[in-house]
Parts: C-alpha cells; structure tokens; sequence
C-alpha cells in the first residue's frame, strides 16, 4: 500500500515547506481507503521532497506567491469570448503586475474543439512578441510545433494542459529547447472531459498521474527542476473532485516540484458562489487563490490580475509582522 504525505501547515512548524513561506510539522498520513491520520514527520526522502526549496522560475524566486496572467488569444473564450486582442491583453495584465504572461490560442474550455497548429501560431507568437520584456512569457499549448515556434518568439516556458499525452513529440521538444515546463493533469480532452469523469480517489490519483508524467518528462532529459505541476482543477473533474484536491492541495509538494494552481472564473466557483457570469467570479476566485497559497501553492494562474495582487497584498501585510 502507498503511503502519501501531506504537510500540514502550522505558523510556528519545525520545517519550511518548499522553501518558502508555509511551515509545517506535522503531516496527514493517506492511504487509499483509509480515512486520513496525523503523524509527527515523515521519511526522511519524502521530508527532503517537500522542504527542498524551489528552483527560481524564469528568473523569479519561488519563496513568496507569484501572479501568472491569463492571455487568451481565441475567440471562444470561456472567460472573456475574445474580448480582447492579444497585444493588447498583455499590456494590460502587464501593467496590473503579472509576473508571468501565459498565453494561449486553443480554447481548452468543456466542449472546446482543437485548432489546427498553424492558426494557432499565428494567434500566439504577435501576444508573445508584444510581452516582450514586459514580464516573462510562457505559451499554453498542447502541440509541438506551436511550442517549438512559441519558444523562437520569445516564450520562456512550455505549459502543457495535457501533461505531455497529447503530443507525443512534445517532451523531447521541450527537452531540446531548454526550457522549463508546466505539466498539469486531465483526464480525457476538452471535447469530452466533463462527459463522466471517474476516479478511486481523486486526489491520489492526480498524484499517481503526476508523478508519472514527471518521470516521462525526465526520461526526455527534462530535470525535474524545470518541471512545474497542476492538478488541473475542473480539467476532466466534477465539483466533489475540485473541492477534495482543494482542501489537501499541500499533498503534491511531494512530488518535489514547484506547483502551480489555476481556478480563475472556473464553474465550480459560480456554482457554489451563485455567479453565473464568469466576469463575476472574482471574489470568489480570490477566496480559492488565497486557500491554495495558505497550502504553499507557488504560481497563480488568473484573469483578474489587479485584484489577485490586491489581494495577495493584504495577505502578506496581515500574515507577515514587522518591526
């Protein structure tokens, strides 16, 4: 039987999780079929998994929480519908404080179809050439050849909703490049991933799943400080299954990776907090962030990125005492 570890996070712990802001001393012990138990510690290989600090990140440090901006250059946005011409996204979130440009010209909304990959070259590499010295840039892409031409353009890393099943060329060319990658978790593809998603337990499952794609991504010569993970929440997930990765998201440092969270304007949120419109889900959006970064999540993946730094602002200001 495997035994997962999940730190629990504690203001005065024995031990730094990941490097960064959250301390922990003691962990939830989880096995499949079992209900979860404290304990005081861990082994001493998965203690070293979930303390080691983080390697920086397109040259940002993961000690405190970093803002990814959402760039979607598609007309069939979930979030916006194509409101906004990518150039013009990218300034604008630039100037809010992303730290991170994501940009990607595929729809990977429920339902979505796939755009074939020259269309969604032409779509990505303008927002990619305009974020330009901006922030640093990466390209949200299933395909490589887009991430190939991404990387030219400028992109300094490869975010792959698919976790690397969907092309099989993409690991090595993701290797080749030099570049590090995000690998998140979905069960089936956006065409039908929300038909009947099914897990034994979602939580280790996507766990299973992602340790997995990381030992692909190193059998391709990607070293795993390089790799970021996402669970992946509402990709191929019902709401139970949003909620039951949410509330131990701290289980993945683990893994050994930087994690990243993305649940901007996603269903789940308007379902529970009765927004309808994806454009009125940023309270709520804000509540889900700030849970995830209270578990040591490093990088978040939003739309809203005025009010996410607003937010991350009074944070800092309420948990962090100075003299």
């Amino acid at each position: 039987m495997t035994d997962y570890y999940r730190p629990i996070p504690c203001e005065t712990g024995r031990w730094q999780l990941a490097g960064g802001w959250v301390r922990f001393s003691q962990c939830e012990l989880l096995r499949r079929g079992e209900a979860p138990r404290v304990v005081d510690g861990a082994p001493d290989a998965v203690l070293a998994a979930l303390t080691a600090p983080r390697a920086p990140l397109l040259g940002l440090s993961l000690d405190r929480p970093r803002i990814m901006g959402i760039v979607n250059t598609t007309p069939d946005s979930f979030s916006d519908g194509g409101a906004y011409d990518g150039a013009e996204q990218v300034r604008l979130l630039a100037a809010q404080g992303a730290e991170i440009l994501d940009i990607g010209g595929e729809s990977t909304r429920p339902g979505a179809r796939e755009v074939p990959a020259a269309e969604e070259i032409a779509r990505v590499t303008p927002a990619i050439a305009a974020g330009r010295g901006l922030a640093a840039v990466s390209v949200d892409t299933r395909k490589a050849e887009v991430a190939r031409a991404a990387v030219a353009a400028g992109a300094g890393l490869v975010n792959d909703v698919s976790g690397f099943d969907f092309d099989p060329a993409m690991a090595g060319t993701v290797a080749a490049a030099g570049v590090p990658v995000c690998l998140m978790h979905a069960q089936g593809i956006p065409e039908t991933m929300q038909d009947n998603p099914t897990y034994g337990d979602v939580l280790l499952d996507v766990y299973d799943a992602l340790a997995e794609r990381i030992a692909r991504a190193e059998a391709a010569g990607i070293a795993r400080d390089r790799i970021v993970i996402d669970p992946g929440i509402g990709f191929g997930k019902t709401q139970a299954h949003n909620l039951a990765i949410l509330r131990r998201i701290s289980v993945y440092h683990g893994l050994g990776c930087a994690v990243l969270l993305g649940v901007s304007r996603k269903r789940f949120i308007g379902s529970i907090g009765g927004a309808e419109r994806p454009a009125d889900r940023v309270a709520g959006t804000l509540a889900v962030t700030l849970s995830g970064v209270a578990q040591g999540i490093q990088i978040h993946r939003v739309h809203d990125v005025a009010e996410t730094r607003q937010g991350l602002a009074l944070w800092r200001a309420v948990t962090t005492e100075t003299n």
